[in-house]
């Protein structure tokens, strides 16, 4: 995957208007496959953790803590995900112990430690798998322009740092589709961080509340050196959490998101970080496609994703928890 241009995150110019007819396409192409869409509907309630714009939200730690809010709950969850940049096509039930990133991707081993995971290209198929195996609860990562399975409840992440963007579709902008239509399909906002962009005000009169990722288990790391690296979305919202758990920022190298590591680029980073008397840090995301051997000489940071309210979940997951006798 490219890294998304700075121009998407900059008010519109030569670049933006230039690229508009071919978001033109894209926009008229995405619509006609809505339209003749029949989305397969399955006999529990789904979720879906979405979003409107190309690259990371903080989709994935959403996911993780709606699936253990749910399963806290008694409810038997499962997880969907596409899979993206896995080999398999699906559906196939994630084992951390015996798939890699290259069989599922990388963000379906981090679901499965919060619950069941299955990995599909069509996520009717993962689904209708799901619920053979028991599942009482779907939560469909990255699934707000899912055309195959109906969503019961929709909840659109946004990045506060970056909102939508400068409001053009995909190749003049980051937006997969018009804000208005992809809000008119959603039951509720989640924005990721604070300030910035995004204010919970602007969602067309949708529930929202605003969360933010909370590193953990790092008190022993605090006051270290870290040389940070990152294949994600925004690279530079990891960065930030890097010092914001404590740590002295000594030096960041950037990659694509869903990057494919070799040996080669690690062993430059280890001298990097070496020759700054630091650590060398990555995300879980990241830190799950590196080579096996290559992994206990790179620490990781975790984290997790907390709602500034305590309430906040109960409100977004209401017309769920009715359905599923749990209001």
């Amino acid at each position: 995957m490219i890294k998304a241009p700075k121009f998407w995150y900059q008010p519109p110019g030569v670049a933006s208007f230039a690229l508009s007819p071919f978001s033109a396409v894209w926009r008229l192409v995405s619509d006609r496959k809505r339209a003749r869409a029949h989305p397969f509907v399955v006999p529990v309630p789904v979720i879906s953790i979405g979003n409107l714009t190309v690259g990371g939200t903080g989709k994935t730690p959403i996911v993780q803590v709606v699936a253990e809010y749910l399963a806290a709950r008694g409810m038997r969850v499962h997880i969907l995900s596409r899979g993206y940049g896995g080999r398999l096509k699906g559906p196939v039930r994630v084992d951390i112990k015996r798939h890699s990133s290259d069989d599922v991707g990388d963000e379906p081993l981090l679901l499965a430690e919060s619950a069941p995971t299955w990995i599909s290209r069509d996520r009717a198929l993962a689904a209708q798998a799901a619920v053979k195996a028991g599942a009482q609860i779907l939560v469909m990562d990255d699934g707000h322009q899912n055309l195959t399975l109906a969503i019961d409840c929709a909840l659109v992440v946004v990045d506060s740092a970056t909102g939508f963007g400068n409001g053009y579709i995909v190749p003049a902008g980051p937006l997969r589709e018009p804000i208005a239509q992809g809000l008119a399909r959603a039951q509720g906002v989640i924005v990721m961080g604070s300030g910035g962009a995004a204010d919970l005000t602007d969602f067309s009169g949708l529930p929202s509340a605003r969360a933010h990722l909370q590193p953990v288990g790092v008190e022993s790391m605090a006051g270290m050196r870290a040389f940070a690296f990152a294949g994600i979305g925004r690279p530079q919202k990891f960065f930030d959490t890097v010092e914001q758990a404590g740590l002295i920022l000594a030096g960041t190298r950037e990659f694509p998101d869903h990057h494919a590591y070799h040996g080669g680029e690690i062993m430059k980073l280890l001298i990097e970080a070496e020759q700054a008397d630091a650590i060398l840090i990555t995300t879980q995301k990241d830190w799950v496609r590196l080579e096996a051997p290559f992994r206990p000489q790179v620490s990781v940071l975790m984290v997790k994703a907390m709602f500034d309210g305590a309430q906040d979940l109960d409100r977004l997951l209401a017309p769920i928890l009715t359905r599923a006798g749990l209001a």
